[in-house]
């Protein structure tokens, strides 16, 4: 046997099963061969200091799934190599939303039973992350992350820069000096919205201004924002950005609101309501990320939102055909009667 066993006397996984997982990742990645020759329990046992209940215990367990073999008086060999060893995967967002529901679900669809995946949140608290980072480091073949730091981005960097490239996948949002050595699939939140709100040109264009909420309680990249603000000035709108749509604000005919929180949208829609304005000839209104609620709520909420299907399923794509890739996920305007 050419290769080292990773065997980490302070892991809480049990030692046979450090064994049993390393050799059957070795047999994965081809660095052990069909009919080679394994070290024997005692030889195991020996060099790693381990004791021999511990080297049996996992020995019987790759001999039961076919993985092994013995002949006496000669030793252990490899018997098969065409095992199925499922990728092991620690998926972290930075929190729970609908649209990441989705994400979700179409990540462990498309891996199906090729994979056991561990979701965590780290809710944009770089120690939580590093504590996610450093404590599972071993554990997993692969971390599926999303990057959304506003106040420690640099310290964030640093954490994900600890994860070797080729085990690393950043989802939803492109960190730069993370992104040029490892895989991604993205949104462009800049020019996504300027893209979007373009492809709406003829129906915006009867609103005389344009408001957008950015909620600060909540924080959503400010690339959303500066791309809003590009559009504007490029196409010479009024604008405004608003923290929050308040329960008693005034809203007034001729103005188009782009809602991120769906709090703020359901605000927005009861002012709307007392005010008797009519969304969709007097008031228009974009939502950000669509949702199957979105597609009946007042007979059709307009949406800009990235395809959260698609993104998840090309993670899982990106895991099961090994490839390296950067991958800027679809973004487009649903036009429906809000607007």
């Amino acid at each position: 046997m050419t290769f080292k066993l990773n065997i980490d006397q302070d892991k809480r996984t049990p030692k046979y099963i450090q064994v049993v997982d390393t050799i059957t990742e070795a047999i994965r990645l081809g660095k052990l061969k069909k009919g080679e020759r394994i070290l024997s329990i005692n030889e195991l046992s020996d060099e790693y200091f381990l004791s021999r209940d511990t080297v049996e215990k996992a020995y019987n367990i790759l001999r039961k799934q076919g993985i092994i073999s013995s002949v006496r008086g000669k030793g252990f060999y490899i018997r098969h190599v065409d095992v199925h060893v499922p990728y092991k995967v620690l998926l972290i967002f930075n929190k729970i939303s609908n649209y990441k529901k989705q994400i979700y679900q179409s990540f462990i669809n498309t891996l199906g039973k090729q994979a056991v995946v561990d979701l965590k949140i780290h809710h944009s608290n770089t120690q939580l992350l590093k504590s996610l980072v450093e404590n599972n480091l071993d554990e997993y073949h692969y971390f599926v992350i999303m990057p959304h730091f506003y106040d420690e981005v640099e310290s964030a960097t640093r954490i994900l820069r600890t994860i070797p490239p080729d085990r690393l996948i950043l989802l939803d949002k492109y960190l730069p000096h993370v992104a040029e050595n490892c895989s991604a699939v993205y949104q462009d939140f800049e020019n996504d919205i300027v893209e979007a709100l373009e492809n709406g040109m003829d129906l915006i264009k009867k609103y005389n201004k344009l408001l957008l909420v950015h909620p600060k309680l909540v924080p959503y990249p400010a690339e959303i924002v500066k791309g809003f603000r590009t559009f504007c000035m490029q196409y010479r709108f009024t604008y405004q950005v608003l923290s929050e749509i308040e329960t008693n604000r005034t809203v007034e005919k001729g103005e188009a609101y782009i809602v991120i929180e769906e709090t703020d949208l359901v605000n927005l829609i009861k002012n709307c309501r007392l005010a008797g304005l009519d969304i969709g000839k007097d008031i228009g209104i974009i939502s950000y990320n669509e949702t199957p609620l979105k597609e009946i709520l007042l007979d059709g909420i307009t949406v800009i939102s990235t395809d959260h299907n698609k993104m998840g399923e090309a993670a899982a794509r990106l895991i099961l055909e090994n490839k390296k890739e950067k991958i800027k996920n679809s973004f487009e305007l649903i036009r429906r009667k809000s607007l």
